[in-house]
Order: C-alpha cells, then sequence, then structure tokens
C-alpha cells in the first residue's frame, strides 16, 4: 500500500508540482494551501508523510508541525523554505520534523529525503518492535529460573 502524502504549500505552482511528482512515485497525494487546511485534512485523512512550506499565511509550517506532533509524534514531517537559515533549520528539527529542504528544490532531491525518512521510520518501528520482544522474553522467564540464575551469582561471589 503506498505511503500517504499530504503536500502543503501557500504557492499553488509549488503545491501541484510536488503532488505530480510524487505520484509518479506511486505515493497517494493530497493537497492544502496553508496550515489550517492541512490540519483539517490531517484529521479527515489518513497521513503517513507531510511536506510543509515553512512561510504561509494563518498557520505556518512550524505551528502546523507543533499541532501535528501534539497528534502523533510518529507521522514524518519534512519542512521545506525559501528562506533558509541556520535557526530555522534548527528550530524545525527541534520540533520534530524529520528534514529539511530548501527552495528551489530538485524534484530528485526531494525524492531522496522522502524515501530517507520512511526507511529511518521503518527502522524505528522494526527496533520499538526488537525491544518489545525482548521485554516479552524476559518477561517469560520464570521467576524461580531468575532466583535461581542470583543464587549461583551470589554463591560465586
Amino acid at each position: 500500500m503506498a505511503e500517504r502524502v499530504l503536500v502543503v504549500d501557500d504557492d499553488r505552482g509549488v503545491r501541484e508540482a510536488l503532488a505530480e511528482y510524487l505520484e509518479t512515485l506511486e505515493y497517494s497525494v493530497t493537497t492544502a494551501e496553508n496550515g489550517v487546511d492541512a490540519l483539517k485534512k490531517y484529521q479527515h485523512d489518513n497521513i503517513d508523510i507531510i511536506l510543509a512550506d515553512l512561510i504561509m499565511p494563518d498557520m505556518d509550517g512550524m505551528e502546523l508541525l507543533k499541532r501535528i506532533r501534539e497528534l502523533n509524534d510518529d507521522i514524518i514531517y519534512l519542512m521545506i523554505t525559501g528562506h533558509p537559515s541556520i535557526s530555522t533549520a534548527v528550530g524545525s528539527i527541534s520540533l520534530g520534523a524529520d528534514d529539511y529542504i530548501t527552495k528551489p528544490f530538485h524534484l530528485e532531491e526531494v525524492k531522496t529525503r522522502v524515501a530517507k525518512a520512511v526507511e529511518k521510520r521503518k527502522l524505528k518501528g522494526r527496533l520499538k518492535t526488537s525491544q518489545g520482544l525482548v521485554w516479552g522474553l524476559m518477561l517469560s522467564i520464570p521467576l524461580w529460573l531468575l532466583l535461581g540464575i542470583i543464587l549461583v551469582i551470589l554463591l560465586k561471589g
């Protein structure tokens, strides 16, 4: 099943170009023209990835990122900006953006960054599953066996 992407940008040309390109990569794409519109669409659709412009009317990309993170800490969020600076890059990453893309961008760069973020999220999911299995195994060891192991360690020590 294809990941569902929400492209958020007040520039219609950028929004449509990104949407069309991502659809050629077999993503299911929804668009929004600002943060308010994006938040409404996010709450109605099951979104996996958000690509959002930093500077937009009504609700900017930083505020949208904060609100999305309150709802879902696992969603992939890529910040896009035509006004790059170290402070906005650091700010967006510290708020939980997975990556930061500057305009003008090459579509191949978008493809690479989205794919990298998706892979990172999958690895994080696998790690959580592995940790859960370890805890499950630890909890399934009978108490008498643990006490015996502790007793042997104490007697040898």
